[in-house]
């Protein structure tokens, strides 16, 4: 009996049986006061199609699955070397064109046709709101924590308190706030793009001033901190924010330059437009500062901070200036989301927004500007198709735990990301070599 445990197919045979247990666990009927284990015999004992051939119970269906997954498991480990050898003597020659300047130029081109033309293309009202609530924002807030986690390598687990000053920001310049507005003019939402931009920054040099003397964890406590006390400001402080009961109406953006007068109105498809544009220009900009001085900078901090200083780098400084300039684009997200959801509430800036954000950015590839916008769009998209169309057995509420476990097997299998930058791919590399640090891949810390 003990040769049968230790057997190493038999070993992965288990380690299949279980993870489709939890599984189906995970999307099967949920429970019932009045009958604790209701859900847990609903999730193995209910009736369920054999992928459409015959009525079975949930049990065979994912006992199957499980025998699936073994095989692949097994089949992997005897040809995978075979396979990714083949998949690198196939991609060879795609890589070495795809590093060609005309072809990334035509590549972009072309990308940005078809995000133009999208919302010609998907007429569905909620894949068109969808857009820019849950993409298009979230690809600038992606773009923002990237310069802060992946240039600079600080991990920001508040970055959602630049997300809430930007919002509120905009209610207070557009007079939908208790408090008067500026110089008692209701500004347009145009006017609130630099102000809320300033004031990002602004709150990121204030809390980057005195704490990012800090590293690693002790570092991602005071973030997290920081975006704990400005959701606790925004919800008790009604005669300033309106409290738990939110805001006025936050009028839509509005344009009148002599003859030309439009309102954004409900649509979200200007929003779209407008969001696109500031993504092309934080894209551009970010992408600059990438290969920069300031950028080497970061990656100097990044990779050995003492090395870093030891070279005539102020880490303070660069650090500081990483906070700044990634909260400026949460800043804008928040003048967008403000706008066009017309009212704004403490309770949509919570923790697992910030834990949302950071896991965009390290799915796509932290440091890595394509992986990161690649990542939001997958990650975001995916949580919107499972929101709009569930599957069978999904329960929304269950998202994060899918997003969990997809982050445990990209650690797993491609530590670096989605589209990982080169410098962080080369970084692991050395990692897994047995030169420089594990934990610097993250958290940035030295010895």
């Amino acid at each position: 009996m003990k040769r049968y445990f230790a057997n190493t197919h038999f070993k992965r045979l288990m380690s299949s049986v279980a993870a489709m247990a939890i599984l189906e666990l995970m999307t099967g009927p949920p429970g019932s006061a009045l009958d604790p284990t209701a859900g847990f015999t609903g999730s193995f004992g209910e009736a369920s199609s054999f992928f459409g051939l015959f009525r079975t119970q949930r049990w065979v269906v994912f006992l199957f699955i499980a025998f699936i997954m073994f095989g692949l498991w097994t089949s992997w480990l005897t040809w995978g070397a075979q396979v990714k050898t083949a998949t690198t003597k196939a991609m060879s020659v795609p890589r070495s064109v795809s590093h060609k300047q005309p072809v990334r130029w035509g590549v972009t081109l072309v990308l940005l046709v078809v995000a133009l033309l999208l919302p010609h293309l998907i007429t569905d009202p909620f894949w068109q709101a969808a857009m820019v609530e849950q993409i298009a924002v979230y690809v600038l807030l992606a773009l923002g924590l990237n310069v802060v986690v992946g240039f600079a390598g600080l991990l920001d687990l508040g970055f959602v308190a630049f997300y809430a000053i930007g919002a509120y920001t905009t209610a207070w310049v557009t007079g939908a706030l208790p408090t008067a507005a500026p110089f008692g003019i209701h500004f347009n939402n145009f006017y609130a793009i630099p102000i809320a931009i300033g004031l990002a920054m602004g709150a990121g040099i204030i809390l980057g001033a005195p704490t990012l003397r800090l590293r690693g964890d002790y570092l991602a406590i005071v973030t997290l901190g920081f975006g704990e006390i400005i959701t606790i400001f925004a919800n008790n402080l009604y005669g300033i924010t309106g409290g738990s009961q939110g805001t006025k109406t936050i009028p839509h953006f509005s344009l009148h330059v002599g003859p030309v007068k439009y309102l954004w109105g409900l649509t979200p498809v200007p929003y779209y437009y407008l969001t696109i544009v500031f993504v092309i220009l934080f894209l551009i900009g970010f992408r600059l500062l990438e290969h920069s001085r300031v950028g080497r900078a970061w990656t100097a901090i990044r990779e050995d901070e003492v090395a870093a200083e030891s070279v005539g780098i102020n880490p303070l400084k660069y650090k500081v200036m990483a906070f700044a300039i990634g909260a400026s684009t949460a800043g804008f997200a928040g003048v967008v989301t403000a706008s066009q959801s017309n009212t704004i509430f403490p309770s949509s800036f919570t923790l697992q927004f910030s834990i949302n954000i950071l896991v965009l950015v390290i799915f796509g590839g932290m440091g890595s500007i394509t992986g990161v916008v690649l990542g939001a769009i997958v990650i975001q998209t995916g949580s919107m198709y499972l929101l709009h169309t569930p599957p069978a057995g999904y329960q929304p509420q269950d998202l994060y735990i899918y997003l969990g476990a997809l982050l445990v097997v990209m650690m797993i299998f491609r530590p670096a990301g989605l589209v990982p930058s080169r410098r962080r791919h080369r970084e692991i590399g050395l990692a897994e070599a047995g030169e420089g640090h594990m934990d610097e891949v993250l958290t940035g810390d030295t010895p």
